[in-house]
């Protein structure tokens, strides 16, 4: 790849994150990313990172953490300008690790369905609130379920086609997750990192975020350092063989290898275990061609052993089913 060529994919990835992905959800986010696919200062700094830190989420949550959220494009590149050094010391020693706990309003359809009692295994969990959907209330309009504690927050999600409602959260008796660099629910500066990945302006998502990470606290999930390729089968090994296994996944494929992503489902499709993935569709072309176009930028596709169920919201705020569970 040429450097016009590795410039412009940076300027498409910036400018593709501001229109589906920040647009709706942060005005701050959509400005700022918009400015930066314009801005030869801020590609140049960009590009003298590695490509996986390049990411729009880093950077923006790196000089959101250091700086607060820049009232401006032009704001921005004084920042950078002025403190370059630590900007990229923080993001090269950092990642993503979105948790994203109202991801479990968009999975409890398809978990409620399996035959209980479950196991459950969380690829890429963080801290590992998405390892704790009993422990949550849902409201889906035409459905809802109650929260086991008052603490316990309340997932709105709003649903179209024939999603298979539940009406009760699933027994599980048994959870694990597994990470490169798991979040310690008992420190500060991690938990500090955790919440500058919520994007400004998504106050709700933030209320959220908080209430999940108190209910969290109170019997913390197990998640095992490790990695998904070399890792998995061990702890698939150490569940309960009488509980219904569970692996899976949100959006976590983005930071593997195309060839690795292959190879990863591949190998889930051959595994005893129930695969739930909800994914962004390019990330695993061979199986989201069997989707029906999505309504909207932006949207995951949930699948069930590699089979496309529906398109969901990126932080579980929708749920368009077209599927059979």
């Amino acid at each position: 790849m040429t450097a016009g060529d590795e410039r412009q994919r940076l300027i498409d990835w910036y400018t593709a994150f501001a229109r589906d992905e920040a647009r709706g959800r942060s005005a701050p986010y959509e400005r700022l990313a918009a400015h930066v696919a314009g801005s030869p200062e801020l590609l140049n700094f960009l590009l003298s990172l590695p490509v996986p830190k390049r990411q729009p989420n880093l950077f923006l949550a790196a000089v959101h953490q250091l700086h607060g959220v820049p009232e401006s494009g032009e704001r921005l590149a004084r920042l950078v300008r002025a403190d370059a050094a630590r900007i990229r010391a923080l993001m090269l020693a950092r990642t993503t690790q979105t948790n994203e706990p109202a991801r479990c309003a968009v999975l409890l359809p398809v978990l409620a369905r399996l035959p209980p009692p479950l196991a459950l295994i969380e690829i890429g969990a963080s801290a590992g609130l998405c390892l704790l959907p009993d422990r949550y209330g849902y409201d889906y309009g035409a459905a809802r379920i109650a929260p086991p504690s008052a603490a316990a927050p309340v997932f709105r999600c709003r649903v179209s086609g024939p999603a298979p409602l539940p009406t009760a959260a699933p027994r599980i008796v048994w959870r694990r997750g597994l990470d490169l660099n798991p979040i310690d629910l008992e420190s500060d500066t991690e938990i500090a990192w955790l919440k500058t990945l919520v994007w400004p302006g998504q106050e709700e998502r933030a209320r959220m975020l908080d209430a999940a990470i108190t209910v969290a606290r109170r019997d913390p999930p197990m998640v095992v350092k490790g990695d998904l390729l070399s890792d998995l089968e061990p702890l698939i090994a150490t569940a309960p063989r009488e509980a219904t296994l569970v692996v899976y996944h949100t959006a976590v494929l983005l930071y593997l290898a195309r060839e690795h992503r292959e190879r990863f489902a591949e190998r889930m499709r051959r595994s005893p275990a129930v695969w739930i993935g909800n994914e962004a569709p390019g990330l695993l072309p061979s199986l989201a061609g069997a989707a029906p176009p999505a309504p909207g930028p932006g949207l995951f596709l949930l699948m069930r052993d590699g089979v496309p169920l529906a398109w969901t919201g990126a932080h579980g705020q929708s749920l368009d089913w077209f599927g059979r569970c």
